[in-house]
């Protein structure tokens, strides 16, 4: 049996540099790596099943996207394999009206929100004209499970009309109704933020939601505006998702509540910032890869 520390599972062009980086931190604490990419999946999922390969550690970055990826991940989800980002997990953390109804159970404030069930399920739109008043306008239209890159969601609506057209693009797919979040203005920079929250440690950043650029969030920046919460919030989140690598949008209001306002992207967009300009803040990604080769080491110390 051929056995190696970590395996990466990876099929995204644009996440090149982020697995380079991966390998290379786990490389210079003597561990070793092996990828799985569209051309070799076949056969690593057949030498895994057969016990041939085996992997201390798995990190899965394709099998949400390709469904050749899918056997491999179900074997190593059974297996002794410590499955970063468990797929159990994942498939729970990206239903939004499951961590919508968990983050409410442990007090993180959220968006003013209406939960509608599939339109495969049933046709006509349940809502009172208090449920409309309360969302107010414009609001946002979101899949629950759809939503990957902005997929599905709809901005600025204005009417049930709209909502009625949204559902039916994705009909098996639950729908949640969600106010529009107006966040504060802090020394001229918008206070949104997308925190990562990556093996055990918070990483929180400055992200403008219009135009999704990042800006490294500093100690000084925390202390000056008060932002310690969006750690504890961050934390809250992995307790309900139970996720090694994700992260969250959070915006601050003039009234200083701290909104989640995307719960957990379970799958992180990784491009560098000194590559794509609304790209990950290069020092960020660093820190994640180091991050990740660390708990590597310590998942393999374990096994040993």
């Amino acid at each position: 049996m051929e056995t190696f520390d970590l395996g990466l599972a990876w099929n995204w062009e644009f996440d090149t540099d982020f697995i380079l980086g991966v390998e290379r931190e786990c490389h210079r604490l003597g561990l070793t790596t092996f990828r799985i990419e569209s051309h070799n999946v076949k056969e690593v999922t057949r030498q895994f099943r057969s016990g041939k390969v085996f992997f201390h550690t798995f990190l899965d970055r394709a099998s949400d996207d390709e469904e050749i990826f899918l056997p491999l991940a179900r074997l190593v989800a059974r297996s002794k394999v410590h499955h970063f980002n468990k797929y159990e997990y994942v498939e729970y953390a990206k239903d939004k009206s499951n961590t919508h109804l968990a983050c409410l159970g442990e007090g993180i404030d959220v968006p003013y929100t209406i939960i509608i069930s599939p339109y495969s399920k049933r046709k006509e739109v349940e809502l009172s004209l208090t449920e409309l008043a309360h969302l107010g306008r414009p609001f946002i239209i979101k899949p629950a499970n759809t939503t990957g890159g902005g997929i599905g969601v709809v901005l600025g609506a204005e009417s049930l009309k709209e909502i009625i057209r949204s559902r039916q693009h994705h009909k098996n797919d639950s729908y949640l109704l969600q106010e529009t979040i107006q966040p504060d203005i802090l020394d001229g920079t918008t206070a949104w933020f997308r925190v990562f929250y990556a093996f055990g440690k918070v990483i929180p950043s400055w992200w403008d939601h219009a135009t999704h650029i990042y800006r490294e969030l500093t100690t000084d920046d925390v202390k000056k505006y008060k932002l310690h919460k969006l750690n504890q919030i961050c934390e809250t989140m992995f307790k309900i998702c139970r996720l090694d690598f994700f992260s969250t949008e959070i915006a601050l209001t003039r009234e200083r509540k701290f909104v989640a306002v995307d719960y957990v992207n379970e799958i992180c967009d990784m491009r560098p910032q000194s590559k794509h300009f609304d790209g990950v803040p290069n020092n960020i990604i660093a820190a994640i890869q180091q991050q990740l080769a660390g708990a590597v080491r310590q998942k393999v110390k374990k096994a040993s």
